[in-house]
């Protein structure tokens, strides 16, 4: 399935009241515009009605004749062409789609007219119509049922190379195509709809890596519903760590905003979403020794400053460690027009002796690490759909942090004077890891083969 290019929306949606029904990371409205080129792209545009179309074979039309005319036979009758097919897509409500494809078939085969043979070439307009619906949803994969299907003839030329025909003939022609096409063409369409059906599933229920860290299977979670504007579908997705183990996450199906002129509106649950980064940002315990050279701005105030007066080496190499510490995993936060990511890192500032236990001087906490989205006028966090893959890139731009004591061995309380390099450090050491994690972007699903390109993020 060709990829299709679209203006389209992906919407973050949280807070809202689960569904005991259906557990739904992704939610997911498509047009009848976007489904038209999906499905000509499939049937139309790759050669698969044609393909599964040459060379139907006909059954024999015969004419006996009458005082005026000469017995005719047509033989060997078999479509050799599909000629300027165009399809159209029409939802039903609570139905499925209604499918109508509209082509010229060009028939060859041999004549007798009397006792003259030749060749005869018959083109003749038809178009097919049938309701496709969707049935018996299990494990994340549905049944298309072709229901209804009618094949209506038009126009029908007769080619002969004498040109002897007569009218009575080209009557007899039309009556028997009009007879025998619907039976031949409706299979054809079932078999090509369920090979459609099966490319577009794949779309649906596939595995993603997300970088080294793990994988994200999506898979369809319920069966798709049609309403008169929009096909919806809901997918799961299952994030799983290397090694097995499952991040739940439990989430409900998005209350989506309407297409308006959009082809496609994607809702990626909040719950989903904090499963994903709980996968991405796994960042070991980093411990710096505290020198100016490895955290800058931070360690000289911590060596200088109250905790440097209560060393009994201060005058020397600074003797302080200082270890930071992911505490929890990573939540993003949702609210209207705002999005924040929220970490909570632990600050452990230590002696550690040669000959016995760390001496332990300042374990601090800094909670609501935040980054912010960039639609408010101060937002530091950054999302994007990539064009190019079919990921949404994050990245923290900046840090701000609310900084608690949780325990000093040494009696020390006031860390006041300490926030602003605590800020720095965690900009300077622990932002770029993380921005490294983040870099390798949530993978989405190309949803029925459509690329999320010049998308627009709403929350």
């Amino acid at each position: 399935v060709r990829m299709l290019k679209l203006f389209g929306i992906i919407f973050f949606c949280g807070l809202l009241s689960p569904s005991q029904e259906v557990l739904s990371g992704l939610s997911c409205a498509v047009s009848p515009e976007a489904m038209k080129k999906v499905l000509s792209d499939a049937i139309l545009q790759n050669g698969l009605l044609q393909q599964h179309m040459q060379g139907l074979v006909l059954p024999n039309i015969v004419s006996e004749g009458g005082l005026l005319n000469s017995p005719t036979s047509i033989t060997s009758l078999r479509l050799v062409k599909t000629r300027l097919p165009k399809l159209s897509v029409a939802l039903l409500s609570g139905i499925g789609l209604q499918v109508t494809i509209a082509a010229k078939l060009e028939l060859s085969g041999n004549c007798l007219v009397g006792l003259l043979s030749e060749l005869i070439d018959i083109l003749v307009d038809v178009s097919i119509t049938a309701n496709i619906k969707c049935t018996n949803f299990e494990s994340g994969t549905v049944q298309v049922v072709v229901e209804d299907c009618l094949c209506i003839l038009g126009a029908v030329k007769i080619k002969l190379l004498s040109g002897l025909l007569s009218v009575s003939v080209n009557e007899i022609v039309l009556r028997q195509l009009t007879a025998t096409l619907p039976g031949l063409l409706c299979p054809v369409l079932d078999i090509v709809v369920n090979l459609v059906n099966i490319q577009l599933l794949a779309t649906l229920n596939l595995v993603t890596p997300v970088g080294t860290a793990g994988t994200v299977h999506y898979q369809l979670a319920s069966i798709p519903f049609a309403s008169s504007l929009s096909l919806r579908l809901d997918l799961d997705g299952t994030v799983k760590q290397v090694g097995g183990n499952i991040i739940p996450h439990d989430s409900s199906p998005c209350a989506l905003p309407p297409l308006m002129d959009k082809l496609l509106v994607l809702g990626v649950h909040q719950n989903f979403l904090n499963a994903v980064l709980s996968l991405m940002v796994q960042i070991p315990p980093q411990t710096f020794s505290c020198t100016p050279e490895v955290v800058r701005a931070a360690a000289p105030v911590i060596c200088a400053g109250e905790v440097g007066r209560d060393t009994p080496e201060r005058g020397s190499a600074c003797p302080l460690s200082i270890k930071l510490m992911l505490s929890g995993n990573p939540l993003i936060l949702l609210e209207e027009n705002k999005a924040t990511i929220e970490l909570s890192v632990l600050i452990q500032v230590f002696i550690k002796h040669l000959d016995g236990p760390n001496l332990n001087l300042l374990l601090l906490k800094a909670q609501r690490c935040t980054g912010r989205w960039p639609g408010s006028r101060h937002g530091d966090l950054r999302a994007l759909a990539s064009a190019s893959a079919p990921d949404m890139l994050f990245a923290f731009l900046s840090c701000s942090t609310a900084l608690f004591l949780e325990s000093s061995d040494v009696g020390i309380s006031n860390i006041s004077i300490l926030k602003p390099h605590c800020n720095s450090l965690l900009v300077e050491t622990l932002l770029p890891l993380i921005n490294g994690a983040l870099h390798i972007g949530i993978p989405l699903p190309k949803v029925l083969g459509i690329a999320l390109v010049r998308v627009a993020i709403q929350i």
